[in-house]
């Protein structure tokens, strides 16, 4: 059976795939946020925002827009983790990283380019969301993704990376460079339904345990995934002596925590009266994923 994930993916692929083709006099810039954008990924935040606002009877389509400027954005913060001064990758999603194709440069300024432009793409009009709930959209976009959200956890990992650092320092990194981003896509979807305010907190208390959850076992696959598994170097947390959870508390603990956290979430969604959604299918593919 086609999973929900694929579903969500070859949608938003066909619909990312028509996205930028144009600018004759910036064509290799153009160029080089498609070689990003439509690597093969597994598309999951835009998939999130569309399972969410899907629960409660939102049309996959109409949340297209969003759920593209979420990927735009987690692309851009892939191109410029990879360059030198960053993480310093040659592989990403299975192919050379856009620096290694393009020259540091215009890898830059693709980031740059998908940044800015995921902002005019869910900031355009949609139909069924009242000019509000879209402008909260935007909000949550920029805050989650900025400097109080996945900048300020890549910044601190760059402080961190060599440095003895603690249990607390992996949770605040995690919690900010990457369950941010997967917050926001749920949060996202949650604004497209007109939903109470205790279902919008638990559907965020949801996103945040199912972001942390799912860095806890891209962790444990740094350690245990192959290269050809991962599309990307593996043990480079290792070699850089990043701050992981399986640095601190080992690989089986990891993913016990990962479990926990997750449950942490589910119990807010219960008590909100949220028991049916796709996101537990995707929340099972975050868990047991090899990849």
């Amino acid at each position: 059976m086609t999973s929900y994930l694929e579903i969500c993916k070859t949608e938003v692929n066909a619909y990312l795939s028509s996205m930028f083709w144009g600018g004759e006099r910036a064509a290799r810039l153009f160029e080089a946020m498609n070689y990003s954008l439509l690597t093969d990924g597994k598309r999951l935040r835009p998939a999130l925002c569309m399972a969410t606002a899907e629960s409660f009877g939102v049309s996959r389509q109409e949340t297209l827009p969003a759920a593209a400027a979420i990927e735009m954005i987690h692309c851009y913060s892939l191109i410029h983790d990879d360059l030198p001064c960053m993480d310093d990758d040659d592989l990403r999603r299975g192919k050379p990283t856009n620096h290694k194709v393009y020259g540091e440069a215009m890898a830059l300024l693709a980031g740059d380019g998908l940044l800015t432009e995921a902002f005019a793409r869910i900031s355009r009009r949609m139909p069924s969301v009242t000019a509000e709930r879209q402008l909260r959209m935007v909000q949550l976009l920029a805050l989650r993704s900025g400097a109080n959200g996945m900048v300020g956890g890549q910044a601190v990992d760059i402080e961190m990376t060599g440095r003895s650092g603690s249990l607390d320092d992996v949770h605040f990194i995690h919690l900010n460079k990457t369950a941010r981003l997967i917050q926001a896509s749920i949060e996202i979807g949650a604004l497209f339904p007109e939903l109470t305010e205790i279902q919008f907190r638990a559907l965020s208390i949801y996103g945040e345990a199912l972001g942390l959850a799912f860095q806890m076992i891209d962790d444990v696959l740094d350690v245990v995934g192959s290269r050809e598994q991962l599309g990307k170097t593996p043990g480079k947390d290792e070699q850089e002596n990043k701050l992981t959870f399986p640095r601190f508390i080992g690989v089986d603990a990891t993913r016990e925590r990962a479990r926990a956290t997750i449950e942490r979430g589910e119990t807010a969604l219960r008590e909100a009266g949220i028991a049916r959604s796709p996101l537990f299918e995707l929340q099972e593919q975050i868990l047991e994923r090899s990849h």
